[in-house]
């Protein structure tokens, strides 16, 4: 059953999943107004906004002299005058506005209004509150409203074998090389956060994989909670809509909707138990997920998600709980549903997530559109995920632009292939199947298609890389990985087979530009990770030598050195090498030295792993002398290998090597 899009308001926000009808990505987000771009106005009906105080400001912590500037900006713009009927409005009553809460990322607080205000008294509300000098930057906090449009027949499969379904983790050709891939990692260790609607909870095939999360929205119209405010749990309690249910939070009215278990099936992919005797696999599925719930009935605001992600990663936030499982990996199947530049609070938040070490993923959108402008798609340090279905060619839904890093499954509305073919090309997960609320015992098996879909997989193939790191990577180091490793998409279109029940549309894969580095392929990545000749930003590795077909030289075994235990009389021929190593301890100063006798040499050094001309961590190559020198300042702890190096064309005999820590 095909879901209906609802449009909230000229700034909306729509989960990421797509199929028959071009689809939003997910969470809508709004450039600060201004008076000189229609696309920076605050749309009618806002009734809340996001401030930040400058650094230094009493009103960043005095919530008095916050509350006396905003009451204050709020007089100026004339909120205290009543508004008379209009043919095309109901009268309304005088407005106040308060300091309704601090947010998680630094400086920013949300300001909330009486009453929706309209288009004019909203702008006029928030060039007031700009006006205040402790004020530093004021924005909309949007709606961000659900769509599933993409969306299968549901069925309850009699069997746990998931080849009739999951193309996406095991074909070869359109698939991301999951059964290869599980061989070298499931996930296990590694906590992923999903940023959703929640996780409909008792689901037998993946309960046994969830920690504790949490419900951020506060308002009870949309979490369909008894009461107002956030509690623990992070559970989907559905997201249905009467017919013009949202209508009484300031939005356009709008059809009766279903409930989508959007976070239900994203978290799936993810982390779906695996071998387990029912339902259907998940690519990490020893990997753990927190659900933070930010989505509700209308949808969710703006601030919401960017609390959900600080809370995801550690991070404070005023009057709650920490996280007792700070996320490795955040998964976001959020974007916006039209053009619309990343919200400075965003960027806050997801710079400090990054800062604590998450890998954050995101859906490119489901507009067709240019990804770039698009929210997640005009933020920074992420991984941004476009769509291809199962022909291995890009989605036609998908957004694409120059920022997307690679593309995942995430099924399409013309990539079905034959309608025997994998149940059509959709990706499939376990869902509820209540229509409003979740229903005891009531699980089966659902089809979504959607860039929604598509960043799940590569959420879990980040957690599949960090639990077998010998250190976590970076944000930079998994986006290069997962890029380099990505398998080349068809350029080639094709349409769809006659007599198919398909919608039309132009034919997917028309070209591959935008759509990143290629398709996931988990394996590859795996693989890649062990290669002892990877650069340290993983952007370039050398390709092991194969000693069957390849002459490989001689097997270096490293010879240990001895904290400041000099190891004299060490020489080679022109073009020879030598491997040294040593313990080391973390943080205490570290240095590798080389001096006396005569010749030259390089010196290459990398913690962990054998250093090669071309990949070290450190190296020290003056030019006609054995005299090297690499320090580390902060090193880690754990086994250094030192390789030196004599030119071709000249040898080094009587040098001394020496640790010194």
């Amino acid at each position: 059953m095909n879901k209906q899009k609802i449009l909230a308001s000229a700034v909306v926000a729509v989960l990421a999943s797509s199929a028959h009808l071009p689809e939003a990505a997910a969470a809508t987000l709004v450039k600060p107004a201004t008076s000189s771009s229609v696309a920076n106005a605050a749309p009618a009906g806002s009734s809340r906004f996001i401030v930040k105080y400058r650094t230094g400001a009493v009103e960043r912590s005095n919530t008095t002299a916050a509350n006396q500037g905003i009451v204050q900006a709020a007089t100026r713009a004339g909120l205290q005058r009543a508004l008379p009927a209009t043919a095309a409005s109901a009268a309304q009553p005088a407005a106040t506005a308060a300091l309704m809460r601090r947010m998680g990322a630094p400086g920013w607080s949300v300001v909330r209004a009486s009453r929706a205000l309209n288009a004019v008294q909203a702008e006029a509300f928030m060039r007031e509150l700009r006006a205040n000098p402790a004020v530093e930057r004021v924005e909309v906090d949007s709606w961000m409203v659900p769509t599933i449009s993409g969306r299968a027949n549901a069925l309850v499969p009699n069997d746990p074998d998931y080849a009739q379904y999951q193309w996406n983790l095991l074909s070869t050709t359109s698939g991301v090389h999951a059964p290869e891939a599980w061989a070298r990692s499931q996930g296990e260790g590694v906590v992923v956060a999903v940023i959703d609607t929640g996780i409909a909870e008792g689901n037998p095939d993946l309960q046994a994989n969830l920690l504790p999360g949490y419900d951020m929205i506060s308002e009870k119209l949309v979490s369909r909670r008894d009461s107002d405010g956030r509690v623990p749990g992070g559970w989907d309690q559905g997201d249905w809509i009467e017919e013009n249910y949202c209508t009484q939070l300031g939005l356009r009215g709008h059809p009766a909707k279903d409930s989508g278990w959007h976070g239900t099936h994203v978290a799936g992919t993810i982390a779906q138990q695996t071998n387990n005797g029912q339902g259907l696999a998940g690519l990490a599925h020893k990997s753990k997920v927190v659900p933070i719930r930010v989505l509700g009935s209308c949808g969710g605001l703006t601030s919401d998600i960017a609390d959900g992600i600080v809370w995801a990663a550690g991070g404070q936030i005023p009057d709650m709980p920490m996280n007792a499982n700070p996320a490795e990996v955040i998964n976001m199947s959020l974007g916006s549903e039209t053009p619309q530049a990343c919200p400075a609070f965003y960027q806050d938040a997801i710079n400090f997530a990054v800062s604590k070490g998450a890998i954050i993923v995101a859906a490119s959108g489901n507009s067709g559109g240019d990804a770039d402008t698009y929210t997640m798609g005009s933020c920074s340090n992420i991984i941004l995920v476009a769509a291809t279905g199962n022909t291995a060619k890009p989605a036609g839904f998908s957004n694409r632009g120059s920022r997307v890093a690679l593309s995942a499954p995430g099924g399409s509305e013309l990539g079905k292939g034959t309608v025997s073919s994998f149940k059509h090309g959709y990706i499939w997960q376990m869902i509820n199947g209540g229509k409003t609320r979740p229903e005891a015992g009531n699980w089966l098996a659902e089809g979504y298609s959607g860039t929604s879909m598509a960043a799940p997989h590569v959420a879990a193939a980040a957690a599949m890389v960090q639990s077998v790191a010998a250190a976590p990577l970076t944000l930079v180091q998994m986006r290069n990985l997962l890029a380099r490793t990505a398998m080349p998409i068809t350029i080639t279109g094709t349409v769809p087979p006659p007599g198919s029940v398909l919608p039309p549309g132009p034919p997917e894969g028309i070209n591959a530009v935008g759509m990143g580095a290629g398709i996931l392929n988990i394996d590859a990545a795996l693989v890649e990770l062990a290669n002892p000749g990877c650069s340290l930003d993983l952007t370039s590795c050398e390709k092991p030598c194969d000693p069957v077909n390849e002459d490989c030289g001689p097997v270096l075994t490293p010879i240990a050195l001895t904290n400041k235990v000099e190891l004299k009389g060490q020489g080679g021929e022109g073009g020879s090498e030598a491997l040294y190593s040593f313990d080391a301890e973390a943080g205490k100063v570290l240095s590798f030295m080389t001096y006396g006798g005569w010749g030259d040499l390089s010196m290459y050094v990398s913690h962990g792993k054998a250093p090669t001309v071309a990949v070290s961590d450190a190296r020290s190559i003056r030019s006609g002398t054995p005299i090297e020198t690499v320090r580390f300042t902060a090193p880690k702890a754990g086994k250094y290998f030192i390789r030196l190096v004599a030119p071709a064309s000249l040898s080094y005999a009587g040098v001394t090597v020496v640790a010194r820590q």
